[in-house]
């Protein structure tokens, strides 16, 4: 396991409460449309799969991979697409559910190619938000959690691949 030092910064009740109040308005939002709730993978999984289960209505459960990390802790700056949903979203109401915007480089270019897909609404949820260090001008709906331009591990956000199975978020305060 990589040696790091890592302080608590969100508990996991915190995140249980926050995600449980996302899944409620997100309910009401979309109660009685027709959803496709996309993955951005990896980090959003435990995320993902906690907000789905608070949402009380149907939604078609999608996955998407998207990479812009060009080391385990540094942005590239440059986005690619990895896999792709399997479901056709046009005329459907999308939610993007997304584990961190830090950059907001990454959310840009999926709502940008989401969009050409013609769905019916494009609604974009994330657990974390980075406020210092958005680049471009990208639309967040909701957000669980603002948190400070720290590198951060824990609830599905990774460091070399480990850590993502802490159900906390924690910052990464040095390398060892």
């Amino acid at each position: 396991m990589l040696d790091i030092d890592i302080s608590p910064l969100i508990t996991e009740d915190e995140i249980k409460t926050r995600v449980q109040e996302m899944g409620a308005e997100l309910t009401d939002k979309f109660n009685g449309k027709d959803v496709v709730a996309i993955c951005v993978l990896k980090g959003s999984i435990m995320f993902f799969a906690d907000l789905i289960r608070e949402i009380k209505t149907d939604v078609v459960c999608e996955f998407l991979g998207l990479s812009s990390y060009k080391d385990a802790m540094t942005s590239s700056g440059e986005v690619k697409m990895t896999s792709d949903v399997n479901t056709s979203l046009n005329g459907k109401h999308v939610l993007i559910v997304e584990d961190i915007v830090d950059t907001g480089l990454t959310m840009q270019y999926l709502q940008n190619n989401l969009n050409n897909r013609k769905p019916a609404s494009i609604t974009t949820a994330s657990l974390l938000l980075k406020p210092d260090a958005l680049k471009c001008d990208c639309k967040v709906d909701m957000v669980g959690f603002k948190i400070p331009n720290d590198f951060v591990v824990g609830y599905g956000l990774d460091y070399g691949g480990q850590y993502r199975n802490l159900p906390f978020i924690g910052q990464v305060s040095s390398l060892n």
